[in-house]
């Protein structure tokens, strides 16, 4: 049984990374007993993304009370994260890289979920089609870029959640990735890609299915 305790608050921490240094926020259980790991991608870099994104923080803060231990780097090039952003090609290492360093922190917990946000699903989902169906728990997908990205497959129980008005990558876009996988979608209505003035509905969305 987990027990609530005083919500603890990002902090900042560096992890050796394959092109260097990366920066990355650490957020602790809000529980007595932690009970995973989740590693959150932040949006595009390009467009301003970084670890600092109010969906990276809702994801994290939103398994946190849930139990699990998040980590949220900066990739590279991103912020004081050193190399070059490589548009996707060289991230999925990073990500590598930030997930030995927390099954080394945290040997005792076997569950590890993904998550990310825009082009941070594309990265998650390339990690998790290197790793064996039992090294992950199961992967949460906000507003994944699917019409930007070459997206592998992901697992059956993934939990996708997408905006009907999403203004960078289109429902229908969404839809038809899902389709040939048989993979359900959680459409918000009336939201944006950004879920400006959502971010409650959305911690509420992934607290339900991921409890």
């Amino acid at each position: 049984m987990t027990i609530p305790r005083k919500a603890p608050s990002f902090e900042p921490i560096n992890i050796a990374g394959p092109a260097g240094r990366l920066e990355c926020l650490r957020l602790d259980a809000a529980t007595e007993t932690p009970m995973g790991i989740v590693l959150v991608a932040h949006p595009n870099p390009t467009e301003g993304g970084t670890f600092n994104n109010k969906i990276v923080h809702t994801l994290a803060k939103t398994l946190s009370r849930l139990g699990y231990i998040a980590y949220c780097p900066n990739l590279r090039g991103v912020g004081e994260s050193e190399g070059s952003h490589s548009y996707g090609e060289f991230e999925p290492d990073d990500m590598a890289a930030v997930l030995a360093f927390a099954r080394k922190q945290h040997p005792e917990l076997k569950r590890i979920t993904l998550a990310g946000f825009s082009f941070g699903t594309y990265v998650q989902s390339c990690l998790r089609a290197r790793l064996g169906d039992d090294e992950i728990e199961g992967m949460i997908l906000i507003g994944p870029a699917v019409s930007r990205y070459a997206f592998p497959n992901v697992p059956k129980g993934s939990l996708v959640i997408h905006g009907e008005q999403d203004e960078v990558i289109s429902l229908e876009a969404v839809l038809n990735w899902a389709r040939p996988q048989q993979l359900p979608i959680i459409v918000a209505p009336g939201v944006g890609h950004f879920f400006h003035g959502r971010l409650t509905q959305l911690a509420d969305l992934v607290h339900a299915a991921w409890r």
